[in-house]
């Protein structure tokens, strides 16, 4: 993927963050964006709960890395009618889920939500009731954005893989 894809990969995720919240909402949003062929609406709406680290108390994963692998295995993943998956075609998405966790702890040592936003923003918040901190502390504006932003841009490099294969 071209240097210019990659950074608009990462301004489409960063700016849906910005404008909108809702982390893993965000990714799959941005992705169907610069992916118009993939854009499911059941997919975007079963991640509603996921932001903030599931239901916005920071004690789950990191929403950007579920809803980037939400796509991912949208396109690799086994379907319902062969759940046996004789095939084994889950471990394509295992594999290409397991890369993007391993961009999560390279950038930010870890994948939970409390813990990313205790490296970028010094500590993390009950969104409930520390929304207002979690906005000043740059939740909005440079922290969760840029999360969001990469989560996108890494989840746009493996697709344009899975196109190329």
């Amino acid at each position: 993927m071209e240097k210019d894809s990659l950074q608009k990969a990462y301004d489409v995720g960063f700016a849906y963050e910005q404008d909108y919240g809702g982390c893993a909402q965000c990714v799959i949003a941005a992705l169907y964006e610069l992916y118009p062929q993939l854009k499911n609406d059941d997919i975007f709406k079963a991640a509603t709960g996921l932001g903030g680290g599931v239901g916005l108390t920071t004690k789950g994963g990191c929403g950007a890395l579920v809803g980037a692998a939400m796509v991912i295995s949208q396109m690799t993943g086994r379907n319902l009618d062969n759940i046996a998956d004789p095939e084994r075609q889950r471990f394509v998405a295992y594999r290409l889920a397991e890369r993007l966790v391993n961009k999560f702890l390279e950038e930010y040592g870890t994948v939970t939500c409390e813990k990313i936003q205790e490296k970028l923003m010094g500590r993390s918040f009950y969104m409930y009731e520390e929304w207002d901190e979690f906005l000043a502390a740059g939740g909005h504006t440079t922290a969760c954005t840029s999360v969001v932003g990469n989560a996108t841009q890494w989840a746009a490099e493996l697709i344009e893989e899975i196109k190329e294969k």
